[in-house]
């Protein structure tokens, strides 16, 4: 048989490669993404959800301006101070079907209305997905349109506590009309998306070097004529390991993948272990140019974790119901989003003790993040006054100050405007256009 007239992946399969190694084989050319030029300013977006509302008194500086305060919410940020803005005065104005919880999810990102749907909410008010595409996606469209801002992934999506099940209250980033997008919620999956295939490249390598030495024993065993087909094989071993000795030792990227332990189970108890696991994943995608955007999401909408960890046994959605002179649940609460700015600041330092490749300062310097929530205070189920909290110098925002948007009427969909116009993207308008009013914010 002529080895000329045999594909590549037939040719393997007479060599005797594993069936895990044959798909990788066949698509060697495309297992990384092109080097970009390094003079070009990289752009990153990181949005981090953390659910059920937070608590107004402890969250909100007083002073508006640069001489702005951390309460006990924001404590673990003070550090990050000039780099951080935070934005007041923000409501997400999308009615329509579904409670609030769901509209506070599913259109936190898309800023346009669900469609109905059989998903039954609370107060007896069902709703389907959203209309639209969140702006994490639509931005994600828009750098992988581009040759020079491309990346082998475009977009990465981290869950820490997010349930199996699919739904409004679970979902927040979008392709489009009905199209969720699933978070990667256990770390070990993440890790062999991003890092399996270069780990089976080292074990293709060590596969063709046993390949080449059984030929070799065999050469002088062979009659005449099967030598020229051993000679074929020989080469063909010899064109597969030069290929894949470009990236088998992960050389071509610019930091190795971090170490995950053994066994760690995708449960409850384990949300803190977990939650740095997806930081540590997502920072290294980053620094290895794998995506430029990325979200983060702790649980969902209605999220009952229980944090266990904060001698909290309450489930967290349970908490956020109780009544304000609840001192108890009040207490519990701050501690709860208080833990989660703690990870929010983990975040961001990861970040900042990252060097940009190929650049000056720090990753944090051409990265924003995003901390974000579903409703403005759990216990009342507001859309009003949704948290967002800006942090790193990526998108040229002014940063440093605590910013006062507007009035009641100002729809957040103006700041979803804000973050696509930060990267050359000029839309008119995001979501529902008449929630577009006043354009972009102006946060320069």
């Amino acid at each position: 048989m002529n080895l000329t007239c045999i594909n590549r992946r037939s040719a393997l399969k007479q060599l005797g490669l594993s069936s895990l190694s044959l798909p990788i084989l066949s698509q060697s050319t495309n297992l990384f993404a092109k080097d970009k030029p390094t003079s070009a300013l990289k752009q990153r977006l990181i949005i981090m959800f953390s659910p059920n509302g937070t608590i107004p008194g402890q969250f909100w500086p007083e002073k508006i301006g640069d001489d702005y305060e951390h309460k006990t919410i924001l404590k673990p940020l003070e550090p990050f101070h000039d780099k951080m803005l935070i934005l007041r005065n923000l409501h997400n104005k999308v009615k329509g079907d579904g409670d609030n919880h769901m509209r506070g999810m599913s259109c936190l990102l898309t800023g346009i209305e669900l469609f109905p749907g059989n998903v039954m909410g609370g107060g007896n008010t069902p709703a389907g997905w959203p209309k639209g595409i969140s702006i994490d996606r639509e931005i994600y469209n828009y750098l992988q349109a581009k040759e020079e801002t491309r990346t082998r992934f475009g977009a990465l999506h981290f869950g820490v506590g997010v349930q199996d099940r699919a739904d409004p209250w679970t979902r927040m980033s979008y392709d489009g009309p009905n199209q969720p997008v699933t978070p990667l919620s256990d770390p070990y999956d993440a890790y062999r998306k991003l890092y399996g295939n270069v780990r089976e490249k080292q074990q293709v390598r060590s596969i063709l070097d046993d390949l080449r030495g059984d030929l070799k024993k065999v050469a002088n065993q062979l009659p005449q004529s099967d030598r020229k087909l051993l000679i074929e094989h020989t080469e063909l071993v010899n064109r597969m390991d030069k290929e894949y000795a470009k990236g088998s030792s992960l050389t071509n990227i610019a930091t190795e993948p971090p170490e995950l332990p053994k066994g760690l189970l995708n449960q409850n108890d384990n949300i803190p272990q977990l939650g740095r696991l997806q930081i540590d994943i997502l920072v290294n995608s980053f620094v290895n140019d794998f995506a430029r955007v990325a979200t983060l999401q702790y649980s969902k909408s209605v999220g009952q974790a229980k944090m266990n960890w904060l001698d909290i046994n309450d489930a967290h959605h349970t908490l956020s119901h109780e009544p304000d002179k609840n001192k108890d649940a009040y207490e519990k609460l701050v501690r709860i989003n208080t833990w989660f700015a703690e990870e929010l600041a983990y975040l961001l330092k990861k970040l900042e003790n990252t060097p940009e490749p190929g650049q000056k300062g720090s990753m944090l310097d051409h990265t924003l993040v995003i901390w974000t929530n579903e409703l403005g205070k759990g216990n009342s189920h507001t859309l009003n006054h949704i948290p967002f909290v800006l942090a790193g110098n990526g998108f040229g925002f002014r940063m440093g100050r605590s910013y006062w948007c507007g009035d009641e009427n100002n729809a957040h969909n103006r700041l979803l405007l804000s973050l696509a116009h930060a990267v050359g993207h000029p839309l008119e308008t995001f979501g529902n256009p008449n929630l577009c009013l006043g354009g972009p914010l102006n946060l320069g």
